[in-house]
């Protein structure tokens, strides 16, 4: 696998660098290997919700890296960790459902742990971090 750090000729942005991110995007690619083994009927039941839940983890952490206050940048990280556990759910349902292994279900559940508790940390740092872009702006002009 290419190491997209180490590419030039693109930007990598402040969220690419994020030990959060990188896990989340880690995760997501173990989940489509385990839910491509799911039975053909759950493409659009089960398989598309566990997949709309692990995207929106990610997705969150870059959108709100966009944003000018650490107030919004931790509304994204907060959605980010809500995504999560309903990550939770939805691989709990497909575990009784059987689409899943035990081995699988307990590796993602660890895997999810991991990457909660860094979201959950990256959250505090935001609301407690008074340096904000906003305010940096204010100071420059």
């Amino acid at each position: 696998m290419i190491d997209l750090e180490v590419m030039a000729g693109y930007r990598i942005y402040s969220f690419e660098k994020l030990n959060v991110y990188k896990d989340i995007i880690a995760l997501r690619i173990k989940v489509q290997q385990i839910i491509s083994l799911f039975p053909r009927d759950e493409r659009y039941d089960s398989v598309r919700q566990i997949k709309r839940a692990t995207d929106s983890m990610g997705a969150n952490i870059a959108e709100g890296s966009g944003r000018s206050s650490n107030f919004d940048q931790s509304h994204f990280t907060n959605m980010s960790y809500a995504s999560a556990l309903e990550l939770i759910y939805h691989l709990t349902i497909a575990y009784k459902l059987n689409f899943i292994s035990i081995d699988d279900y307990k590796s993602l559940r660890l895997e999810i742990d991991k990457i909660s508790y860094k979201l959950n940390a990256l959250y505090k740092f935001q609301i407690n971090n008074h340096k904000t872009l906003k305010i940096k702006n204010k100071n420059q002009k």
